[in-house]
């Protein structure tokens, strides 16, 4: 084998610690270790409604335009992780930032449902 072809031979495998950290841990019981998931930063987001314009008049937006939304007022907000519904819930302040007081949460079952 010429050094070129061992070069990209070795190139071609990770290194163990990559290799340990892309496969998940399995225990002895052959549950998944999500220790390891820990620390992975998501997204979180709260969203208030949606609706639909044509561009027209979206472009004709300006300040102090109101945008109707398809959400009542009383009716709870999405959280939203990395896009995908968690939870919902309703508008708290707390030391004068929003907060999402969570009222319903989405079971785990039923997000994996809205993945097939």
């Amino acid at each position: 084998m010429s050094d070129e072809q061992t070069t990209e031979a070795v190139a071609a495998q990770p290194p163990e610690e990559l290799q340990s950290a892309a496969a998940p841990a399995v225990s002895a019981g052959g549950k998944i270790d999500l220790d390891l998931l820990m620390d992975v930063q998501v997204t979180l987001s709260v969203e208030i409604g949606r609706t639909k314009l044509p561009i027209k008049d979206l472009l004709a937006l300006n300040q102090g335009s109101i945008v109707s939304l398809d959400r009542g007022v009383k009716e709870p907000l999405d959280l939203m992780v990395n896009g995908t519904l968690i939870a919902r819930g309703e508008v708290v302040e707390s030391s004068g930032q929003f907060g999402l007081r969570l009222v319903d949460v989405v079971s785990p079952s039923e997000r994996l449902k809205k993945l097939k």
